[in-house]
Formats: C-alpha cells, sequence, structure tokens
C-alpha cells in the first residue's frame, strides 16, 4: 500500500474517535474532537500532495479518498443534527448532493469521460470544513465563558455562528451541486427530455 494511501486510511479510522469525543459534554473532549476534525481535514490535503508529488495516484486512493471525506463531513453534520446546530433537511441536500455528483461521476466513468473538479467544488469543500471548525470553536469558546458556564444568554456573537453557518454551507453546498450539473447535464439528458 502507497504512503498516499496509508494516509488515507488513517483518516478514516479517526473518523470513530472524532464522533465519540464530539459526543462527549466536557469541554476537554469538545477540543480533542475539533484537533482530530483538524488533522483529519488536513490529511486530505497531504494525502493528495504525496501521491502527486512521488507519483502513487492508484485506483484505490482514487475511490477511497473521496469516501473518506465524505464519511468525516457527514460525521460533523450529524453530529450537528444531535446538538441543534444543523436542521435534518439541510444535511439531506447536503447529502443529497453528494449522492447525485458521486452518480454523475459513475455515469461519466462509463462514458469514458472523468468530470474534473470545479472551482465551486472546491469552494464547498472549504466552506464545509471551515463551517464544521468554526461550529466547534465557537462551541468551545461558549462554554468556557460564564455565559456558557452559568447558563446565561447566549451572546449574540455566537448565536449568529449558530444560525449563519449552517445556512452558508446548505447554499454553498447546493450551489456546487448545480453547478455540477449544468455543466455536465449532456451526460444524462437522453431519456430526460422528450424529442418533439
Amino acid at each position: 500500500m502507497t504512503t498516499a494511501n496509508k494516509i488515507t486510511i488513517v483518516r478514516i479510522l479517526m473518523i470513530p474517535f472524532f464522533i465519540w469525543c464530539a459526543m462527549q459534554d466536557t469541554v476537554a473532549f469538545q477540543i480533542a474532537a475539533l484537533a482530530l476534525f483538524c488533522v483529519a481535514s488536513f490529511t486530505d490535503f497531504l494525502d493528495g500532495y504525496v501521491a502527486r508529488k512521488y507519483n502513487q495516484v492508484t485506483d484505490f486512493g482514487k475511490f477511497v479518498d473521496p469516501l473518506a471525506d465524505k464519511l468525516l463531513v457527514t460525521a460533523a453534520l450529524l453530529i450537528f443534527i444531535e446538538k441543534g446546530y444543523f436542521a435534518a433537511w439541510m444535511v439531506f441536500i447536503i447529502l443529497a448532493r453528494e449522492f447525485i455528483i458521486t452518480s454523475l461521476r459513475i455515469v461519466a466513468a462509463n462514458k469514458g469521460r472523468v468530470l474534473a473538479a470545479t472551482w465551486t467544488g472546491k469552494v464547498k469543500t472549504c466552506v464545509q470544513i471551515g463551517g464544521v471548525i468554526l461550529l466547534f470553536l465557537s462551541q468551545i469558546v461558549f462554554e468556557l465563558t460564564p455565559q456558557g458556564a452559568y447558563s446565561a444568554p447566549q451572546p449574540i456573537w455566537t448565536g449568529l455562528i449558530w444560525w449563519l453557518a449552517p445556512w452558508v454551507v446548505t447554499l454553498v453546498t447546493l450551489y456546487s451541486g448545480f453547478d455540477y450539473l449544468r455543466k455536465n447535464w449532456d451526460l444524462i439528458k437522453d431519456g430526460a427530455v422528450k424529442e418533439k
């Protein structure tokens, strides 16, 4: 197994530990969960860099790398449903986008075509990771303040982050999916529109 693939596997193995820490109530575990998520997110860049630099691009890596990314982000989003930060319908839209684009890639592959990553897809990934990190940070900071410790009304800035971050992540993800479909509609238009 290549070094790049080993890094990807490590990212997947980190996910259960991330979930367990994130579901604990103490600040220490929330910090640990944030640290695990940040390290796992960094390995997404690292395994790609290693694969390209040392010519370690493999079919296994092409399959497992995006899977690891989706598992990590999905785990965080499901945790945020539990915590009340994300509405279930928002997570449904985000996951639906991932399923649709994955299916589109399969159709493209069957037709001998590779769907290149678009700038909207890259922005989507960055926004999702950034949104997760921001929500964890705001929760940790809130719980470390007197407001959090004594269950006083939450500061305006934390409430704004908890409201705004899910909306930004959802809308950017939705637009990214629309952009992929718009640019590659020719792959699936056969049979979708009845010819006159």
